[in-house]
């Protein structure tokens, strides 16, 4: 199993030096997933929620949480990002929303946190917006589904994405 670079020789907690590391665009895709009753995926599609607009501010708390990522996990790097999306997609399957967020940055670490974050904020604000119509929703499934970029080179998950 490879070291742990955010530990010192004696387990203490370091921010990684990434100043040797060279600058190369980094790409990472993460998801996450809403469950909830079948009326509470209804009244969010048809823009009833009290709150307002459940999916629009979904998608924005999720661009700002990626902005603030190094302000919230106590070891990442500050990154200029180049992109961040976030998609909220309806899964009547499930039945629930499906949200996947992509960030991007040409840089000397990678973006997996960023992405990452943006998935469970925008999960977390659903859950906020809706819960009023449903506190029963789960929130599960958030993982790194795939990145690229860097000296670790690219990852794609095998699990399948068809939610919790």
């Amino acid at each position: 199993m490879p070291a742990l670079t955010h530990l010192g020789a004696k387990g203490e907690a370091n921010m990684v030096d990434v100043g040797d590391k060279a600058e190369t665009t980094r790409t990472a895709i993460a998801e996450g997933f809403v469950s909830m009753q079948p009326e509470t995926l209804e009244m969010i599609l048809a823009g009833d929620a009290k709150k307002g607009d459940v999916l629009g501010t979904a998608r924005i708390a999720g661009i700002m949480a990626a902005k603030k990522t190094h302000e919230l996990i106590p070891l990442c790097h500050p990154l200029l990002l180049i992109k961040v999306a976030v998609d909220i997609e309806p899964d009547r399957a499930l039945p629930g929303l499906k949200v996947t967020a992509l960030a991007r940055v040409t840089g000397k670490t990678g973006v997996e946190m960023e992405a990452l974050t943006a998935a469970s904020v925008a999960c977390l604000t659903i859950y906020d917006m809706a819960k009023a119509a449903d506190r029963a929703m789960v929130i599960s499934g958030i993982r790194l589904v795939e990145k690229t970029g860097g000296k670790s080179g690219d990852y794609k998950s095998v699990k399948s994405g068809a939610g919790p």
